[in-house]
C-alpha cells in the first residue's frame, strides 16, 4: 500500500492487512521505546547503583504528568484528524497540524516552568527521601528543560500515524531510542555524568528526530504539511482535540497520583529499595503495556476513520481483532513473570534485597494481565471513536474509584504486598466494568 493513498484505503482494505500495516509498526516503535526505558533503567541501576534507581522511580509522577498534557493534545488531535478524514474533510485535517504544533508549545512551556521552580518540593512529597532526591532531581531539571521538544515529537508523531504513514511513525521512534542507547552508556560510564547524561542523552535523541519530523511535514507532497493559515487556533480543532485527548489525560494525571501514593507506601512500608523495586516492576509491566499501546495506536486511525465513513461492520472487525491480539501479548507478559521472576527483576541490579522485593511486585501486578488487554483496547477504542465520556469513565474508576481507597488501606495490613496486591484488585474490577461498558456501546449502535 502506498503511503500517499493510505487515508482512502482505511475505508476500502482489508482490516486484518490494515490493523497488521497500521499495529505492526506502532507495536515496533512503542517496543523499541519501552527496551528503551528498561535500558535505561540497566544503566542507571548497574552504572550508578540502587539509590539512583530509586530516584528514578521518584521521577515516575512529573514524567506521567508531562504525558498526560502530551497525550491531551496528540492522542486528542491524531483521533479528530482520523475521524476529519473519514468524513474528507482535508482542509480541517491540514490544520490540525498547525494547531498541534501551537498547543504542544503552549502546553510544554506552561508545564515545565512552574515544575523547575517548585521541583525539589515536589519531588519530596512524590516519595523522594534525603537519598534519593540528588538523583531524582538532576534528572527531572533536564528533562524539564527539553520539555517542549518531547511534547512536539510526540505529538507530530501521532499526526504522521493518523496521517497514513504508520512506518515513518514507526521509524521516528526506532531512531531515537538508537541514538538514546548508543550515548547512555557514552555518558553515563564514559563521561561519568551519572544520571544526568541519561536525562541529556533522551534530549539530544528528541532534538535529532524532531528536526526530522519537520522536514517531513515540510513536504507539499505529504498528504498534510506546514503551509501558512494552519497556524491560528481554531476554537472547533481544540475543544475538538481536548475532548477526546481529556481520556488519556486524565488516564495519565490519575497515574501521576497513583504512583505518588505507590511511592509514599513503598518508602513507608518498605524503604528506599521497595521504592526501587517499583521502578523495576513498573518498567517490566511497561513493556507490555506499551506493545498493546501500540497495537491500539495501529487500530484508532482504522476505527476512527470507518466510524466517520459510517462504516458500523468494518469497526466492529477491527475491534475484535484488536482484542484477541491484545489478550495475547499480556498472557504471554504473564506467562514470563510468573515463571522468571526472579530472573527479570535481576537484570536491573544485582543487590538481592533489591531483587527479592520486585520479584514478589511482579508476580502480583502480573497475576490479571490475560484479562488487561481487552480493558486497554475497550479505553483506546472509545477514544478513536470520539466517545471520550466512556474513555474517561475507564480510566478515572480504574485508577481513582477502585485503585485509590484499596492503596490507602491495604498496606496498614500488609505491608508492601498490600501495595502489590492493590494493583490486581484494581485491574480486576475495571475489567468488569470495560465488559459492562462495551457491550452497550455495542448493543446500543449495533455495528455490523
Amino acid at each position: 500500500m502506498e503511503e500517499t493513498n493510505a487515508p482512502l484505503s482505511l475505508g476500502t482494505e482489508k482490516i486484518g492487512k490494515l490493523l497488521m500495516e497500521y499495529a505492526i509498526p506502532a507495536i515496533i516503535a512503542m517496543t523499541a521505546s519501552s527496551l528503551y526505558h528498561i535500558t535505561d533503567s540497566i544503566f542507571i541501576g548497574r552504572g550508578v547503583g540502587p539509590l539512583a534507581l530509586s530516584g528514578l522511580a521518584i521521577t515516575f509522577p512529573i514524567m506521567n504528568l508531562a504525558a498526560a498534557f502530551g497525550s491531551l493534545v496528540g492522542v486528542g488531535a491524531s483521533a479528530v484528524l482520523s475521524i476529519r478524514m473519514g468524513q474528507k474533510d482535508y482542509s480541517t485535517a491540514n490544520r490540525i497540524l498547525g494547531n498541534v504544533f501551537v498547543m504542544n508549545l503552549i502546553m510544554g512551556i506552561g508545564f515545565s516552568i512552574p515544575m523547575l521552580l517548585f521541583l525539589d518540593p515536589v519531588l519530596l512529597f512524590f516519595g523522594a527521601s534525603m537519598d534519593t532526591l540528588p538523583y531524582a532531581h538532576d534528572f527531572m531539571v533536564i528533562i524539564l528543560a527539553g520539555n517542549v521538544v518531547t511534547h512536539m515529537y510526540l505529538g507530530l508523531n501521532a499526526l504522521l500515524r493518523s496521517a497514513g504513514s504508520p512506518q515513518k511513525s514507526m521509524l521516528a521512534t526506532i531512531y531515537t531510542v538508537m541514538i538514546n542507547i548508543v550515548l547512555n552508556p557514552l555518558f553515563i560510564f564514559v563521561f561519568g555524568w551519572g544520571i544526568r547524561g541519561s536525562a541529556i542523552a533522551t534530549i539530544i535523541a528528541q532534538v535529532v528526530i524532531l528536526a526530522w519530523q519537520f522536514r517531513l511535514f515540510s513536504n507539499k507532497d505529504f498528504f498534510i504539511h506546514w503551509k501558512r493559515g494552519i497556524y491560528r487556533l481554531s476554537r472547533r480543532i481544540v475543544l475538538d482535540s481536548l475532548s477526546i485527548g481529556l481520556a488519556p489525560f486524565l488516564m495519565n494525571a490519575a497515574s501521576c497520583l497513583i504512583v505518588i501514593i505507590i511511592n509514599r507506601q513503598l518508602l513507608a512500608h518498605g524503604g528506599d529499595l521497595a521504592v526501587g523495586a517499583y521502578g523495576i516492576v513498573n518498567r517490566v509491566a511497561f513493556l507490555f503495556v506499551m506493545i498493546v499501546i501500540g497495537l491500539n495506536q495501529g487500530m484508532q486511525p482504522i476505527a476512527g476513520y470507518n466510524y466517520g465513513a459510517m462504516l458500523h461492520s468494518r469497526v466492529r472487525e477491527v475491534l475484535k481483532k484488536s482484542i484477541f491480539f491484545a489478550t495475547l501479548i499480556m498472557t504471554v507478559g504473564f506467562g514470563v513473570v510468573e515463571l522468571f521472576p526472579h530472573a527479570v527483576a535481576s537484570i536491573f541490579t544485582d543487590e538481592h534485597g533489591l531483587v527479592d522485593i520486585a520479584a514478589s511486585g511482579l508476580r502480583w501486578v502480573f497475576a490479571v494481565y490475560p484479562l488487561i488487554g481487552f480493558q486497554m483496547v475497550s479505553s483506546a477504542f472509545f477514544q478513536s471513536i470520539g466517545k471520550a465520556n466512556k474513555s474517561i469513565i475507564l480510566a478515572m474508576t480504574r485508577q481513582m474509584l477502585f485503585l485509590v481507597p484499596i492503596l490507602l488501606i491495604l498496606p496498614g495490613y500488609w505491608g508492601t504486598t498490600g501495595v502489590w496486591a492493590s494493583m490486581t484488585i484494581s485491574d480486576s474490577v475495571s475489567v468488569v466494568l470495560a465488559a459492562f461498558l462495551m457491550y452497550n456501546e455495542l448493543k446500543t449502535y449495533k455495528y455490523g
